[in-house]
């Protein structure tokens, strides 16, 4: 995508580094996503008041907190009264051994996660996406601490659902990459994205390389039923909450 596309996708919000829009994406038919559905984020106990004005403004009412219960204890700013926000641990850590294979080693930073996490614990995502196609009437964000991974996955499924091109999806992933310095920064930390490559070349890939395997190998019709979403749900997801109309309509 072009710079001036991403640049029309992001979310301007005081506190925030790493937000956008998922409209504005070409579809397979040539149409492009809906603007003003559903936003990706970082942490947003780092948005100001003014920052919250913007979010206001553009349209978002609920957030959709994708982290664990342990992450959001920490959380020390207000949010305002016009705001929904639903939780959803997306991590599942009492699965341990699931996780004794991707957290100590590193690779819960990296896309190679992504379809072992989606393949043992659907109910898991599954129970983000209800919450983010049942909100009330708005713009739904969601969002983990740095809008990469756990974000990712769940954007993976809501732009795959309504046939988001390829090339597409994998820049809006890749964008949070290159925002890396940027995120580094907004959390006094290095920018990690460097080893995470390096990570991933220990396993044969490339940061790029492992989120283009996760999005290939997503069966979205297997993971829907995995995550025994009801039909409501299913219409919601293929129409992004009524915005648009399922391909072959």
């Amino acid at each position: 995508m072009e710079e001036s596309g991403r640049k029309d996708r992001a979310l301007r919000v005081e506190g925030l580094v790493n937000a956008r829009d998922l409209g504005g994406l070409e579809r397979a038919d040539g149409t492009l996503t809906p603007h003003g559905v559903f936003f990706r984020s970082d942490n947003v106990d780092r948005i100001s008041p003014d920052g919250w004005q913007q979010v206001y403004e553009a349209g978002i009412r609920t957030v959709v907190d994708l982290r664990q219960p342990g992450e959001r204890e920490k959380d020390t700013r207000k949010r305002p009264p016009w705001l929904t926000t639903i939780n959803v641990d997306l991590d599942g850590l009492k699965n341990t051994e699931f996780w004794a294979g991707y957290w100590d080693n590193g690779l819960v930073g990296t896309a190679l996660y992504f379809l072992p996490h989606l393949n043992e614990m659907p109910e898991r995502a599954g129970a983000a996406i209800s919450a983010i196609l049942n909100a009330p009437p708005g713009g739904v964000l969601f969002h983990c601490m740095g809008g990469r991974d756990r974000t990712g996955i769940i954007a993976m499924i809501l732009l795959s659902a309504v046939n988001a091109g390829t090339e597409g999806i994998v820049d809006d992933y890749l964008e949070t990459v290159r925002l890396g310095d940027v995120r580094a920064a907004s959390s006094n930390r290095n920018n990690a994205e460097s080893l995470l490559n390096e990570l991933c070349e220990r396993h044969g890939t490339t940061t790029e390389g492992a989120f283009r395997t996760a999005l290939a190998g997503l069966d979205l019709h297997e993971f829907i039923e995995a995550a025994d979403l009801p039909e409501r749900d299913r219409t919601a997801l293929a129409t992004w909450r009524g915005t648009i109309l399922p391909l072959g309509c």
